[in-house]
């Protein structure tokens, strides 16, 4: 198997700083009230968008020295770009965001960063907003969106249904006028992207929630391009003008790959246009590296693409969720099985992240989980960004991630 550098110097400065806080034996260690209490699943919102498990949410540990006051203390979440858009350069193309949450979750030390952030691009929309967004609780965030609309800027939301029946929040902006489509199949609705002005696009791993913002691992990227818009659009008027939701939908016209300032970036939307094919194709040209943050993974089809790799001498690692991770229909055991360097994650609450980095060039995000259900059923989207600089930001996600769920006790 190739052997491959883990550590960066973000990393290094990690171990370092918990080297000096917490000792030499127990560097990068998740320091929690022990026995590990997990949260119930009675506790954590549903997501019916996989087969395993109805869980939507994902968080990270604290890094705690011996929690004797039980202040929570959050983990930090790799490279964050500032929440405010009038403070990032007028150059730059996109901004990557990763939630920072904490253990345990008060109210009085939250990170609201990426909230803030996605508020001020909904502040930012000067013409439109497209919306199409699985779960909505944040009451900030709805009330960005109604003063949109109330300010002139053309509001439409597509929705899952069962979300609506279920989330006041969201009601309460439909029955305020807000243009809003729930989607009408038996599976979901799983995108959480957004079009600001038909100039740039919102997506990712992270649900507007609470539990997303504050407890649970997510990421999110706004990029600035026309091209990508144009795409994204596309699919959204399919759910919104047609009323086609799932199966119902056709492949629209896109682009195999968009250009956006020199990087090449595929896009991909569920369930019409393949998207677990393309991640196999994307797997089976690693040269060098896979690594993956996974919240449901049970497609056999990108199992197997993985375990090819790894026979041919590719570094493989991942995390899994925890919960579930041991059901037979999971990706895990066949992993461990295999011998391959897989762990379940190290987090009180959920890892919600769906992420592949491939070879530290090639990142694979998006609402998309890696399973049937994402693939055949639900309404989902992802991008393949050909770009070390991005990889390099999500791998530093990625050890932070794998480093706490090797040192958590299972």
């Amino acid at each position: 198997m190739t052997n491959i550098k883990k550590t960066t110097l973000w990393f290094a400065s990690l171990v370092l700083s918990s080297i000096l806080l917490i000792g030499c034996d127990q560097a990068i260690t998740l320091l929690i009230p022990t026995p590990l209490s997990v949260p119930s699943l009675s506790q954590q919102p549903p997501d019916s968008s996989i087969e395993i498990i109805n869980l939507e949410a994902s968080s990270t540990p604290a890094k705690i020295n011996k929690p004797s006051n039980n202040k929570p203390t959050a983990i930090p979440g790799g490279t964050q770009a500032p929440a405010d858009p009038s403070t990032t350069s007028e150059k730059s193309w996109y901004n990557l965001y990763f939630t920072s949450p904490q253990y345990p979750d008060k109210p009085q030390t939250r990170n609201r960063d990426i909230e803030d952030a996605l508020i001020n691009r909904i502040n930012s929309a000067k013409s439109s907003l497209d919306i199409s967004i699985y779960q909505l609780d944040l009451e900030e965030v709805a009330n960005a969106i109604k003063n949109a609309k109330e300010r002139g800027v053309t509001v439409r939301m597509v929705v899952d249904s069962h979300a609506l029946a279920d989330i006041d929040v969201m009601k309460n902006l439909k029955q305020e006028g807000v243009p809003m489509i729930p989607h009408n199949t038996d599976a979901i609705m799983h995108n959480k992207f957004m079009v600001v002005d038909k100039e740039a696009v919102w997506t990712g791993s992270y649900n507007w929630k609470y539990s997303c913002t504050f407890r649970n691992d997510n990421n999110a990227m706004y990029i600035k391009s026309p091209e990508l818009a144009r795409d994204y659009l596309q699919e959204f008027e399919k759910m919104y003008s047609e009323k086609h939701f799932g199966n119902a939908k056709k492949p629209a016209n896109n682009l195999p790959a968009l250009t956006v300032e020199g990087i090449a970036i595929e896009v991909c939307f569920s369930p019409e246009d393949g998207c677990a094919k393309k991640i196999v194709q994307t797997i089976k040209q690693a040269k060098k590296s896979i690594r993956f943050m996974a919240f449901s993974f049970t497609s056999n089809a990108i199992g197997d693409a993985v375990y090819e790799r790894f026979k041919n001498g590719i570094d493989v690692k991942g995390v899994f969720e925890n919960r579930d991770s041991d059901n037979k229909e999971s990706e895990l055991g066949f992993m461990k099985k295999a011998k391959m360097d897989v762990l379940t994650d190290g987090n009180p609450y959920i890892l919600h992240h769906k992420v592949f980095i491939i070879d530290n060039n090639t990142v694979i995000m998006g609402s998309f989980n890696f399973s049937q259900n994402a693939d055949k059923s639900n309404d989902e989207n992802l991008l393949i960004i050909h770009n070390a600089g991005i990889a390099a930001q999500y791998l530093a996600e990625f050890e932070r991630v794998y480093a706490v769920a090797k040192s958590s006790p299972k």
